[in-house]
């Protein structure tokens, strides 16, 4: 892609991000991972404009836990499907511990994006460049998570995180220019 152009701290974003969608055991890292990122990086100039806003970290960790698919498992069990009996049938077919296995391997390495993340990646750098930076920094990966219709973007929305007042609060942010 074009990660040179992020600032070590958007790239910091970008790693957490991979991070959380290997901790949850996505099979692609989501909007939701990288706002998880963003909010992972105290004192960075996205976590201050959502800080500023009024965004409960815990709470947008519990939302987007609401929206997790790993929490599928809760749902089958409404369906009376047994996990533990799925679990032992696997194993008495594949040997101990083969779910165990296939998780891990997908843990490992590298995960890809979803197409919506790169979608977000894409409109962060459209947003550096129509504010006249040289770096995409973990301010303007916030707006580009602010553009589609996302977990992320549902889950700031109910904060009144909008995409027009964090372009608003990113401007009223940054140093004046000189003319």
């Amino acid at each position: 892609m074009f990660f040179e152009r992020f600032s070590d701290e958007a790239r910091e974003v970008v790693v957490a991000a991979q991070e959380q969608a290997r901790t949850r055991c996505a099979p692609r890292i989501g909007p939701e991972h990288l706002l998880l990122g963003i909010l992972g990086r105290p004192g960075t100039p996205g976590e201050e404009l959502l800080a500023d806003a009024g965004v409960d970290v815990a709470a947008v960790v519990s939302a987007l836990h609401a929206t997790d698919p790993a929490r599928d498992d809760e749902a089958l069990a409404a369906l009376g499907i047994d996990l533990d009996a799925v679990r032992r049938a696997a194993e008495d077919a594949f040997g101990p511990g083969a779910l165990d296995r296939v998780r891990r391997g997908r843990r490992a390495g590298h995960i890809p994006f979803e197409k919506s993340s790169k979608k977000v990646l894409e409109l962060s750098l459209r947003e550096a460049v129509r504010l006249g930076d040289r770096f995409i920094g973990t301010e303007h990966v916030l707006l580009g998570l602010l553009h589609p219709d996302t977990a992320a973007s549902q889950v700031l929305d109910r904060y009144g995180v909008t995409l027009y007042g964090t372009r608003r609060a990113v401007g009223r942010r940054r140093p004046r220019r000189a003319g």
